[in-house]
C-alpha cells in the first residue's frame, strides 16, 4: 500500500525522454523526446537538483515558472512540466539550440539573409514584448537563449534571469556568477548607472547580432569590427553596441528602424511571413493576392519554413478559407520538398477533396498540373475518388476543359481498373471523336487512344483500335485524320496480319489521295511499315507467330508508363484556346492543296513508334503527338440526333467495324457525311468502288482494250487534283450517290405504304371492341 504512495511520478509523465543526442543548454540539459501516447516530438529541458547548486536550484525554479506563464508568438513553447524533489523538466515544442542550427546551416553553404532577417525580427519582438508589455527584463540575451524551431523560426528562450522593473522579492544572480565566461557580454556601464533598465538587453542583442554574422564573441573591445555584418545594419548595430546607454534603441525603435525602406527586415521575406501571421484577419482580396504572388517568392524561401509554415497555411486556406484554384500552383511547388509519405499524409486529401469541386478554375489546374502529383495517387483513390469527378470534364461546355480532360488520360490511364478503363473511358472517348465540334479535341482524343492502347485489354483493342482510327482517317479536320494514320501506325503490334490486310491498307490507301499533303506522307509511310509486314510473312510464314506475338498481348500494368507518359505530356500545346480565338466552330473543311492555309508540320515517323506531330489548319495550332480519343459513337461528326441516339444506347456497338460501322453514315476524306445510310452494304461498296475504280479493271500487264500502269496512275492522279467527294460519285444509273440513296429511300416509303394498305384491306371494316393496331 505504501508503495503505491510512493511511485515515482515520472513514471506517470506523459513524455518519454530519448537518450540520445543530449547537449548543454545553460543549466539545463535539452534533450529529444516524444509523447507516450501519441509519438509526437517534443523537446525536453531537464534539471537534476542533487547536481545543482542552491542559487541554479533558485534559477531553474524561476525558469520554469517564466516558460510557464510567458507566452507569445516567439517565445519558446511551453507544453508539459513536472517538478519533483529530485528535479525539473520542461517540455517545449521540439527546438535546436541556435548555435547548433547555424552550424548546421553552414554545411550546406551557410543560412541566408532572409532567414537571419526574419530570425533576428522574431527575437526582437520578443524582447520587445518582455521590455514593453510585460514590463520585464531578460538579463540572459545571447546565442545560447535562441532555440529554432522545425519551421526554421527562432525563438526566444533562456529565461532564467527574468526580472521584473519593479524589481522582485527573490533576488536572482546574474548570469556571470553561475557562468564567469558570460561577463564578457555585459554593457560597460554599472547597473543603475544612466539610461533605461533595458539598455542592458539591447546591448546584449547587440552582441548577439555580432556572433549570428561572425562567430563567438572573444571579447567585448571585438565588437568594434563590424567583420560580416551587412550594410543595411550596421548604422541600426552600431545605436544597439554605443557606449552611452541613454542612446540605445529601445527594442521596438530598433525593429522599425530595420523595417525601413532599404532596411535590413525590409524583403518579400519577411513581408511574407508577417502577412501568414495574420492571415486570418486579412480580407479575401488581399489573400488570393498574396497567394498569386507567392508562389513567385518560395524559390527564395527556405525549405524548412516552406514545409512548416507555408504549406498548413496553403491547407488552412483551402479548407476554410475558401481560396481556390489560387492556392494550388504555391502547394504543389512547396509539394516537392515533401517526401512520399509526407505527401500522401498532407496532400493528397486535398487534391482528392479538390477534385469534387465544382470551380472550373480549380478543375482545370489540377489537370494541368496532374504530372506533379500523379504518382502519388493510389488505384483506389483515382477509380473511386478522382475518375468519377474528372469525367464530368468530357462533357463540359468548355473546350478547354474537355481538351484537358482527355490530356490527364495518359496519366491517370495506368491507375484505372477494368471498368474505368476499358468501358467507361472508352465510351466518352467514343462520343469525342464523333461529335466533338473542336477538331484539335478530336485530334488529341484519337492520339490519346493509340498511347493507352497497351493498357487496353487485348478484347478491347482489337474491337476499338482499327474502327476508332478508321473513323479518324474520315474526319474533316486534317491534324485528326494525321492522327488517325499515326494511330495505326504507334499501335501496327496489335494487328494481325489479315487485318492489316483487309482492313487497315484500303483505309490507308485512301488517303493516298488526301487534301492534306501531311496526310499524303503520313499515309505512304504507314502503307509501306505494313507492306513491309506482309512480305516478311509472305516469305517465311514461320514469322508469323513472332509478328502477332502481341495481338493477344494482355494489358500492361501502370509500371510500364514510363517510356510513353512523359513523351506524350510534354508533345501537347494548348490548342483550344487557339481554336476559340482563330476559327468558329465548324471551320474545318479540309483545305484545297493549293490553299494558303499552312499544312501540317508532322515530320517522319518511324514505322514501329509513328509519334505525331504538329499540324497547322486554319491557323490552329494542332499536335497529333497528344491527347485527342473520345466518343460514345464512332460515327459520322454530322449525325442527326435520331442516329445519336440510337448509336448511344449500347455504347460497345460503336466499336464494330464489320456491322455496326457499315450502318453508320460515311465521311469521306473532305469532310462530307454521306447520307445515304439505309443503303445496302453492297450498294455502298459498289458505288465506292466506282468513284475510285478497282485494280480488276486496269491490265497490269500492257494487254490491248485495257489500261496500263501508267494509264492507271494518270487517272488516280487526275481524280487525286479534283477531289470528288465520293457521296457525290456517279453510279451506273447516271445518278450521284445522295440522288440514288434519296431514290431507294422513296422507293422504299412507297412499298411500306402500300403494304399497309393491303393489310388495312384484308382486315375489312372494325369490330366494336376491336383495337386498331396501325
Amino acid at each position: 500500500m505504501w508503495s503505491f504512495f510512493a511511485r515515482d511520478p515520472i513514471k506517470d509523465f506523459n513524455y518519454e525522454i530519448l537518450p540520445e543526442n543530449q547537449e548543454k543548454s545553460g543549466i539545463w540539459t535539452l534533450s529529444r523526446g516524444k509523447r507516450k501516447t501519441t509519438g509526437e516530438p517534443v523537446s525536453v529541458f531537464v534539471y537534476e537538483i542533487s547536481q545543482g547548486t542552491e542559487e541554479q536550484t533558485q534559477l531553474a525554479k524561476a525558469a520554469f515558472k517564466r516558460t510557464k506563464t510567458l507566452r507569445h508568438p516567439n517565445i519558446l513553447s511551453y507544453v508539459d512540466g513536472l517538478e519533483t524533489e529530485k528535479s525539473l523538466y520542461i517540455v517545449t515544442e521540439p527546438v535546436t539550440p541556435l548555435a547548433a542550427h547555424l552550424k548546421l546551416q553552414a554545411e550546406k553553404g551557410g543560412a541566408s539573409d532572409l532567414e537571419v532577417s526574419w530570425g533576428l525580427h522574431q527575437i526582437v519582438k520578443a524582447l520587445s514584448f518582455l521590455v514593453n508589455d510585460c514590463h520585464l527584463n531578460h538579463n540572459n540575451m545571447g546565442m545560447w537563449a535562441v532555440f529554432v524551431d522545425r519551421a526554421g523560426e527562432w525563438k526566444l528562450g533562456g529565461l532564467d534571469h527574468v526580472t521584473s522593473e519593479q524589481g522582485d522579492s527573490i533576488s536572482l544572480p546574474p548570469p556571470k556568477v553561475i557562468n564567469p565566461d558570460l561577463e564578457r557580454y555585459d554593457p560597460p556601464e554599472s547597473p543603475g548607472n544612466g539610461g533605461e533598465k533595458w539598455t542592458g538587453d539591447v546591448w546584449r542583442l547587440g552582441c548577439l547580432i555580432w556572433e549570428v554574422f561572425n562567430g563567438s564573441l572573444p571579447r567585448a573591445s571585438s565588437l568594434r569590427s563590424l567583420g560580416k555584418i551587412p550594410k543595411q545594419l550596421v548604422p541600426h548595430y552600431c545605436e544597439l553596441v554605443g557606449a552611452n546607454p541613454k542612446i540605445r534603441p529601445n527594442p521596438a525603435r530598433f525593429l522599425l528602424n530595420c523595417r525601413s525602406p532599404g532596411g535590413f527586415m525590409n524583403n518579400s521575406f519577411v513581408e511574407s511571413c508577417l502577412f501568414l501571421e495574420e492571415i486570418q484577419i486579412k480580407e479575401p482580396a488581399e489573400k488570393q493576392q498574396f497567394f498569386q504572388d507567392l508562389s513567385e517568392n518560395l524559390d527564395s524561401f527556405p525549405e524548412d519554413f516552406c514545409k512548416h509554415k507555408v504549406l498548413p497555411q496553403l491547407l488552412t486556406a483551402f479548407e476554410f478559407g475558401n481560396a481556390g484554384a489560387v492556392v494550388l500552383t504555391p502547394l504543389f511547388k512547396v509539394g516537392k520538398y515533401l517526401s512520399a509519405e509526407e505527401y500522401q499524409q498532407k496532400i493528397i486529401p486535398v487534391i482528392v477533396k479538390m477534385f469534387s469541386s465544382t470551380d472550373r478554375a480549380m478543375r482545370i489546374r489540377l489537370l494541368q498540373q496532374m504530372e506533379q502529383f500523379i504518382q502519388y495517387l493510389n488505384e483506389a483513390a483515382v477509380n473511386s475518388q478522382i475518375f468519377p469527378h474528372v469525367v464530368h470534364g468530357f462533357t463540359d461546355t468548355n473546350p478547354a476543359i474537355r481538351e484537358q480532360t482527355v490530356k490527364s488520360m495518359l496519366l491517370l490511364a495506368p491507375k484505372l481498373n477494368e471498368t474505368n478503363l476499358n468501358q467507361e473511358l472508352m465510351r466518352h472517348f467514343a462520343r469525342l471523336q464523333a461529335r466533338d465540334d473542336q477538331g484539335p479535341i478530336r485530334c488529341n482524343t484519337t492520339v490519346c487512344l493509340g498511347k493507352i492502347a497497351p493498357y487496353l485489354n487485348a478484347g478491347m483493342r482489337q474491337r476499338v483500335l482499327i474502327s476508332a482510327f478508321s473513323r479518324a482517317a474520315k474526319d474533316p479536320f486534317p491534324a485528326s485524320r494525321a492522327a488517325g494514320v499515326l494511330g495505326f501506325a504507334a499501335t501496327h503490334q496489335y494487328y494481325s496480319v489479315a487485318e492489316s490486310a483487309s482492313r487497315i491498307l484500303p483505309t490507308l490507301c485512301t488517303l493516298t489521295v488526301d487534301p492534306d499533303k501531311n496526310v499524303r506522307d503520313q499515309a505512304f509511310k504507314a502503307i509501306k511499315s505494313f507492306l513491309s509486314k506482309l512480305e516478311t510473312v509472305s516469305e517465311d510464314p514461320s514469322k508469323l507467330a513472332e509478328i502477332e506475338k502481341d495481338v493477344t498481348a494482355l494489358a500492361q500494368t501502370g509500371g510500364s508508363a514510363a517510356t510513353w507518359a512523359g513523351w506524350a505530356v510534354t508533345g501537347v500545346s494548348s490548342l483550344t484556346s487557339k481554336l476559340i480565338r482563330n476559327a468558329p466552330a465548324g471551320s474545318e473543311a479540309p483545305p484545297a492543296e493549293n490553299s494558303p492555309t499552312p499544312q501540317p508540320a508532322a515530320g517522319p515517323v518511324p514505322t514501329n513508334t509513328a509519334a505525331p506531330s504538329r499540324e497547322t489548319s486554319n491557323e490552329e495550332t494542332v499536335e497529333p503527338d497528344k491527347d485527342r480519343w473520345d466518343d460514345e459513337d464512332w460515327g459520322s461528326l454530322e449525325v442527326n440526333d435520331e442516329a445519336v441516339k440510337k448509336q448511344s444506347s449500347d455504347w460497345s456497338s460503336g466499336w464494330d467495324a464489320d456491322d455496326s460501322w457499315s450502318n453508320e453514315k460515311d465521311v469521306d476524306g473532305q469532310g462530307q457525311s454521306s447520307p445515304a445510310d439505309e443503303a445496302p452494304k453492297s450498294a455502298r461498296l459498289s458505288s465506292a468502288q466506282e468513284g475510285v475504280g478497282l485494280a480488276s479493271d486496269y491490265n497490269w500487264d500492257g494487254a490491248e482494250g485495257k489500261s496500263t500502269t501508267s494509264d492507271l496512275l494518270s487517272s488516280v492522279s487526275q481524280r487525286s487534283t479534283t477531289y470528288l467527294p465520293n457521296n457525290h460519285a456517279l453510279t451506273p444509273s447516271g445518278l450521284s450517290k445522295v440522288e440514288l440513296a434519296k431514290k431507294k429511300r422513296e422507293e422504299r416509303r412507297k412499298e411500306l405504304e402500300a403494304k399497309r394498305a393491303e393489310r388495312k384491306a384484308a382486315k375489312g371494316p372494325l369490330k366494336l371492341g376491336a383495337r386498331k393496331l396501325d
